[in-house]
């Protein structure tokens, strides 16, 4: 199906995420107003400069009447969100989200809008850069990248298949996963990766020569800590939410890395090499 033209999508959270659905869907010709919700009102603003939306209002005026409400908050923030804007809800509104992990979200939706969880729809967008804010928005954020639709078995076809159509008119391409699934593998493939990372940063900035090694690194330092640069209050609440998906994966990364100082210390070239060659064969073999 196409996705239908909305008089009012609400964007809660206009930052690289909401902000660049709202540059989308505009671009698409999707959304005859946008309205953003947040709490800071000098990115509001700047967001309004820059014509990510067309309008700022508390949360429950920008709901009232909407057609598709759009949550780009953190997780833990998820809850008291639906919360606030469920007595304001139109019957005909959908709302979906950009949330990191599913299975809390799904439970904070059920729990927050009751009878009303029909007309969410939970998703991922897989995409994002170190960067935050209204200003950090991009219209083409969505193009080629994969989104993640996590529907449950009470999940209306017509809700889920609008969703799709409006991630498909910004370009993704759109795949369902149960949330329990979702949840395992990106703990291993994105929760993962930026715990090493804000841990990598704090070992060396926990040395007594940290200034030196900040100046010397060079490539393989920025692109390895780049994601290190990450929102503190997003990935901390990522991190708690999937906590054992999360320490499931640490723990078997402990264990290769185990591996890995085994076969340094016992000095096996062979056998070193080989480890990282395995590694670097499915690199340069990978593409997103």
């Amino acid at each position: 199906m196409s996705a239908p033209i909305f008089s009012r999508v609400v964007i809660v959270g206009v930052g690289l995420i909401g902000g660049s659905f709202a540059l989308a869907l505009k671009q698409a010709g999707l959304a005859r107003s946008v309205v953003g919700v947040g709490r800071q009102q000098a990115n509001l603003q700047q967001a309004l400069e820059l014509g990510v939306i067309d309008q700022a209002l508390p949360l429950a005026e920008a709901v009232t009447g909407a057609d598709l409400i759009f949550l780009a908050v953190p997780v833990a923030q998820t809850e008291a969100v639906l919360r606030s804007l469920a007595p304001h809800l139109a019957a005909h509104a959908l709302i979906t989200d950009g949330g990191s992990t599913k299975q809390d979200v799904i439970a904070a939706a059920r729990a927050a809008l009751g009878e009303k969880f029909s007309q969410f729809v939970a998703a991922h967008p897989i995409a994002g850069s170190e960067f935050n804010g209204a200003a950090a928005a991009r219209v083409d954020l969505y193009q080629a990248r994969r989104v993640i639709l996590c529907p449950e078995a009470d999940t209306p076809a017509a809700a889920l298949a609008t969703v799709r159509a409006v991630w498909q008119a910004c370009g993704a391409q759109v795949s369902d996963m149960p949330a329990a699934q979702h949840d395992a593998v990106f703990a291993a493939v994105s929760h993962l990766p930026h715990m090493l990372a804000f841990a990598y940063m704090n070992h060396v900035l926990a040395s007594d020569d940290a200034e030196l090694k900040l100046q010397m690194g060079g490539t393989g330092f920025r692109d390895f800590t780049r994601i290190g640069g990450g929102n503190a209050d997003m990935w901390a609440d990522i991190a708690l939410a999937n906590r054992k998906d999360v320490l499931d994966e640490i723990a078997h990364f402990q264990a290769t890395l185990e591996q890995l100082k085994e076969k340094i210390s016992s000095g096996d070239r062979a056998a070193l090499r080989a480890f990282i060659e395995a590694s670097s064969q499915a690199r340069r073999q990978w593409k997103i």
